[in-house]
């Protein structure tokens, strides 16, 4: 769906979202339900998923239950598993898409190449794959599992077999009979080992650190279930709560008492004493780390495949590569014919950083060289009308991050409410002193958290040992964190004004003569909160499966999870 034209002739909207992903659908869908239609969402891919388009490995599937891993306002009664895989959340977004009305706003094969800011316009000038375009705000949802992290390995440009990252998985190439290694022992090589075991000669894992595992309680959703889903939506929302409410339980034994996972650690040593035994092998698989500082894994298919006499596992980091062996840190070496990097993504240094210049000049990369940070997880100093999706600070371990994402979506649209309210044109910068202020309260409470005191090095670190990855508290915090933009948190800025707009006028404002959005629609009187709409068969008007309003509240939160198999980082470190 097109915009206006801009100066020079360039399309001009007045949102541009970044990414196709939970982040980027579920900004399009609040979008519209503000009553916005004007905007696009730039993805550069040929499809809409995000990280669950690119990971379509073996055994690919999410680690969080289908219920609670899915948008509040278009729950899935359908979902096959408990634990559904990346096929059935492909589809669930690929449906959302088509069911809000989204794809005349997808820009696909739009990878965004630079964004800058326009401080005499207002407004950011984005070039793109596809051409350029300008837009009053930018809404960032990459994502953090977006750009593979491969090792820098001597030797391996000069490897004569097969070579591919897990989020790159080359299909064509066929494993079966071949001598594979794996790299890395994280969310992906957990799932793929098992998967891929079966099919080829010989599979060796190279493990610098062991995680912790847990079984994975997957199952079949029966029939009854997804009728009584279906039927009676109140079902749905009960499951829905109920898994919430455990997993927000949790969180105090991982943010203030990681004395207290004492006994989940006895649970994975049993977990791994029924597969594994070995007593050798159980002793290089067991962590000595506190359970819960790195991202705890579930499967109940990866100790039973590391202990198939044609599986190897090597404690050692991969050193070098010669030819076609593989040479690890304590000197193994391995002959392989493929491969395969379970080594997770650029999360504390995202590459959509580099491509993003700010206010006075400065990239987004350069503003956060000393650690990321983000008022609220959305909004950083010196970058006016920019915000992102799973920010700094956002992250989670043991539950979903769709519950974040939804908080999120709430600054974002609160947001865009005040820029409406203040009249005119205008954009709003985070102001420094409250950034510094939501990173010091963050920090300082990151202090007793597992992942802080755990005695591990995980990807939810940065390069200068802190911890700018993981929200350290439960998510209905960070709801009523996000529920609504402080206006005294930010500068307004002005067409023609060098100097910031005093709080107090930009107050004054808001309460008086607000003028709505350019391009805006009448609020739908549906899209409160409050509200849901869900899958469900019935006679949409394509005659295919539509949305529904259901009943269920959008009150979910939960503990701390990335929410994907796929990890941020897997064994790197």
């Amino acid at each position: 769906m097109g915009g206006t034209s801009g100066t020079g002739g360039r399309e001009h909207v007045r949102v541009a979202v970044i990414g196709s992903g939970f982040g980027g659908l579920g900004a399009a869908v609040r979008l519209r339900r503000e009553g916005i239609t004007d905007f696009v969402v730039l993805e550069r891919a040929d499809s809409v998923g995000g990280t669950w388009r690119d990971n379509s490995y073996p055994g690919c599937a999410c680690d969080v239950p289908s219920h609670l891993y899915s948008f509040s306002f278009a729950p899935n009664p359908d979902w096959p598993r408990t634990f559904s895989g990346q096929p059935a959340i492909r589809a669930y977004l690929e449906h959302v898409a088509d069911t809000f009305g989204l794809r005349p706003h997808i820009r696909l094969g739009s990878e965004v190449r630079m964004m800058r800011w326009d401080a005499d316009e207002l407004r950011w000038e984005i070039e793109t794959s596809a051409g350029g375009l300008t837009a009053d705000v930018v809404v960032s949802a990459t994502g953090p599992l977006s750009d593979p992290k491969m090792p820098e390995i001597p030797g391996l440009a000069e490897f004569p077999g097969k070579v591919f990252h897990s989020a790159r998985w080359d299909h064509d190439y066929d494993l079966r009979g071949k001598r594979v290694a794996m790299i890395g022992t994280g969310a992906s090589a957990i799932q793929i080992v098992p998967a891929i075991a079966p099919e080829v000669e010989r599979l060796t894992l190279f493990q610098r650190t062991p995680p912790w595992v847990m079984p994975r309680t997957d199952r079949s959703i029966t029939a009854v279930e997804r009728w009584l889903h279906r039927q009676l939506p109140f079902t749905r929302a009960a499951r829905r709560g109920l898994l919430w409410g455990i997993r927000e339980l949790q969180v105090s034994a991982f943010t203030k008492r990681p004395n207290q996972l004492g006994l989940i650690e006895s649970l994975a040593k049993a977990n791994m004493a029924r597969s594994i035994k070995d007593p050798a092998l159980r002793a290089k698989l067991t962590p000595s780390y506190r359970i819960g500082c790195k991202r705890i894994l579930l499967s109940s298919e990866y100790y039973p495949a590391l202990a198939r006499p044609d599986v190897d596992l090597v404690a050692s980091g991969l050193k070098e590569i010669r030819g076609s062996v593989l040479v690890a840190a304590d000197g193994t070496e391995t002959e392989v014919d493929a491969i395969i990097f379970g080594t997770g993504f650029h999360v504390t240094d995202m590459p959509i950083a580099d491509r993003v210049v700010g206010a006075e000049g400065q990239t987004l990369a350069d503003a956060w060289k000393d650690g990321m940070q983000a008022l609220r997880g959305a909004t950083a100093a010196g970058f006016p009308n920019w915000m992102t999706i799973i920010g700094p600070n956002t992250g989670l371990g043991n539950s979903s991050m769709i519950l974040m994402i939804e908080s999120q979506l709430n600054y974002m649209a609160d947001y865009l409410r005040q820029l409406g309210m203040l009249g005119g044109k205008a954009a709003l910068g985070a102001r420094p002193s409250a950034v510094n202020r939501w990173n010091r309260q963050v920090q300082a409470r990151m202090e007793r958290t597992v992942w802080n005191t755990g005695g591990c090095t995980s990807w939810y670190l940065d390069a200068q040992g802190r911890n700018t990855t993981v929200w350290p508290g439960t998510t209905g915090e960070f709801r009523r964190e996000t529920r609504s933009v402080d206006l005294a948190e930010y500068e307004v800025l002005r067409v023609g004004e060098r100097e910031r707009v005093p709080v107090a006028a930009a107050a004054a404002a808001v309460g008086v003569g607000a003028a709505p959005l350019p391009g805006a629609l009448p609020p739908d009187p549906r899209a409160s909160n409050a509200g849901e709409a869900g899958f469900a068969r019935g006679s949409a008007s394509n005659g295919g499966a539509g949305f529904a309003e259901g009943g269920a509240s959008n009150a979910g939160g939960a503990g701390i999870a990335g929410g994907a198999g796929v990890d941020a980082a897997e064994d790197v470190a």
